[in-house]
């Protein structure tokens, strides 16, 4: 390798793939997502919505997103067997491994998992959206030693995964906003785990077996576990004036505060934390109770102020579930469950357009030389 050749740490604004899923378009502000404003979908469509358009090129017909419907309730068992294995795991095992786990099992249970075409992957990843929420919740729940709570299927796609994580049937605006926070989850272009179940696909490795990599990827505290460290850190400060001390004491010892800043969105705020927040103020005002989002704001002036950083969708999206009761160990599950479609999609269509990813090193190490 020449020398003249640059490393970049993190391969930092390195393009590594060609996609027409979705991008960053950080000059106009704008999530695409299959040409459209994740921001403005976000506003008006659902969950189901983005799963079609990602899925099918389009955002569906109301026929179409009833099919649909229908078609993720029929996945929404999970073989007994896969359910049997959280019994015989420890019962500190993380969520995120419980779900591993559970993805890692189903591959046993896809009679085609050789074929990669197209339309077997498309049957897949609409098995896997069927499925992940109801290993989500109960995965959890056989761990806690809990008893598992069946999929509903009255109950709409959001409402029924809100129902297996809570044990309640949401109130239409906690419906919304659970909804609404799967779809700006859902996709993001080439984050870490997005680029692990491509590095993975490139293989040919089956779907189950990239997004098996991607959740691993996603439980680390930097990407996916970074919501569960948010609430947590709220929680720790018990009021404005926590919140305000802790965060000045965090910055004087240099300690990273999670929730801030991203490596895309450097000068202003995640349009999607944006969606959050608005979220959480509703929230507080039907549920009478303010206190988190005053917390909220008080760190985001802060680190304003401080360190010129701006909240990303983790900050606002951890108290939102928090007002929705759902246990701090769900979040970062909940966050693989939503992006569950975007990783499909780009297995799908690294699949289709394949080519190994092999890159390359410099060397830093020492050279020697054996005596004669």
């Amino acid at each position: 390798m020449s020398m003249e050749e640059k490393y970049i740490p993190g391969l930092e604004g390195i393009i590594a793939s060609e996609t027409s899923i979705s991008f960053l378009d950080t000059v106009h502000g704008e999530i695409v997502i299959k040409g459209y404003d994740l921001i403005q979908l976000s506003k008006t469509k659902s969950y189901l919505d983005i799963i079609h358009l990602l899925l099918e090129d389009q955002l569906p017909t109301d026929e179409e997103k009833n099919s649909l419907a229908n078609t993720l309730k029929s996945y929404y068992e999970i073989p007994t067997a896969v359910m049997e294995v959280f019994t015989h795991l420890p019962k500190g095992t993380h969520p995120m491994d419980g779900l591993r786990t559970g993805i890692s099992s189903l591959a046993g249970y896809d009679s085609t998992l050789d074929d990669r075409s197209k339309q077997a992957n498309k049957e897949r990843a609409y098995r896997l959206l069927g499925g992940v929420p109801t290993i989500v919740a109960n995965s959890y729940r056989i761990l806690q030693g809990l008893e598992r709570i069946e999929p509903d299927k009255s109950l709409s796609y959001s409402a029924n995964f809100f129902y297996m994580l809570t044990g309640r049937v949401p109130s239409d605006l906690e419906e919304r906003v659970f909804d609404q926070s799967l779809l700006l989850y859902s996709e993001h272009e080439m984050p870490n785990s997005t680029f692990a179940a491509r590095v993975i696909a490139s293989t040919q490795s089956d779907l189950f077996g990239a997004l098996t990599g991607a959740v691993a990827s996603l439980k680390g505290s930097l990407h996916g576990g970074a919501n569960e460290a948010v609430m947590y850190m709220l929680n720790e400060a018990e009021s404005v004036a926590g919140v305000e001390g802790l965060f000045y004491k965090k910055l004087f010892k240099k300690e990273k505060i999670m929730g801030f800043g991203h490596r895309v969105y450097m000068k202003k705020m995640d349009p999607r934390a944006l969606i959050m927040k608005e979220a959480l103020q509703e929230l507080s005002i039907q549920n009478g109770d303010d206190s988190l989002l005053r917390k909220c704001e008080a760190g985001e002036r802060i680190m304003e102020v401080e360190k010129g950083l701006y909240p990303n969708l983790d900050y606002y999206a951890a108290p939102v579930y928090g007002m929705l009761g759902i246990p701090i160990p769900l979040y970062t599950p909940i966050f693989f469950s939503a992006r569950t479609v975007g990783l499909c999609a780009h297995v799908i269509e690294q699949h289709e357009n394949n080519r190994l990813f092999r890159p390359r090193v410099i060397y830093s190490g020492a050279r020697h030389t054996l005596p004669n």
